[in-house]
């Protein structure tokens, strides 16, 4: 049974996303402010966060992040705002999802069945070298010289996208499918996040990022990892 965090400050839904979601078979947990969820999540790490932004205590981005400091689990952000600014910085703090209030219970529900299947999905292997860098993508580092280097700062956004692409070596990922999946549904438009994200991992990764090896773009289609450091383009 997958266990799943509710965090909200506002005790009717509080209660009433704990009742749906107990009729679909999940194992729900409930924290009413920030702190108790922190702490509630360190105790009885669950599968899936579903967090208002809008705490008593703290903000739920400094939440969000907090829980990515040690997990990677998926989480969905409740926001009453609905401006593409907002959902920007919320998806770049570490959520996977925001759904803008009001919303109707059957879509959350499947928005939760949807991060839960991505992460369900993110097997592969635990370390991956780009060129001087090893890669972990359990512990969520990138240290250079094979791990006597400094380590690099990734958002949690950066990560989702490398990610994707590191555990598919090889393989092309569409714009539309890697849009979908970190951004979620209604993004597949926005073809310029991922121009600025990989642009940013490229600075981060690529000997030359003008002329990369690692991370390339097909362009019109998608970007793919290639493991070799192949032809530069």
């Amino acid at each position: 049974m997958r266990r799943v965090l509710i965090v909200d400050g506002e005790p009717q839904l509080l209660r009433a996303l704990e009742v749906s979601l107990a009729t679909q078979s999940y194992a729900v947990a409930t924290a009413s402010d920030g702190t108790s969820a922190l702490s509630l999540a360190s105790r009885m790490p669950p599968d899936a966060v579903i967090i208002e932004l809008e705490l008593p205590d703290v903000a739920g981005t400094d939440v969000i992040t907090g829980l990515w400091a040690w997990s990677s689990v998926p989480v969905i952000a409740l926001s009453a705002r609905a401006e593409p600014a907002d959902v920007v910085q919320v998806l770049d703090a570490g959520a996977d999802d925001c759904v803008t209030k009001p919303f109707a219970m059957e879509e959350l529900l499947a928005r939760l069945r949807a991060v839960l299947r991505r992460s369900a999905c993110s097997g592969g292997p635990r370390t991956v070298t780009v060129g001087v860098y090893a890669i972990d993508l359990t512990a969520c580092t990138v240290v250079g010289d094979s791990g006597r280097g400094k380590p690099v700062r990734i958002s949690p956004t950066e990560w989702r996208l490398l990610a994707t692409l590191l555990r598919n070596p090889g393989r092309l990922v569409t714009g539309h499918q890697l849009l979908r999946d970190i951004w979620g549904p209604g993004h597949d438009e926005h073809s310029n996040y991922l121009r600025i994200y990989i642009s940013a991992l490229r600075h981060k990764l690529e000997p030359d990022p003008a002329h990369p090896r690692y991370l390339i773009t097909e362009p019109g289609i998608g970007y793919r990892f290639e493991p070799s450091g192949g032809k530069a383009r």
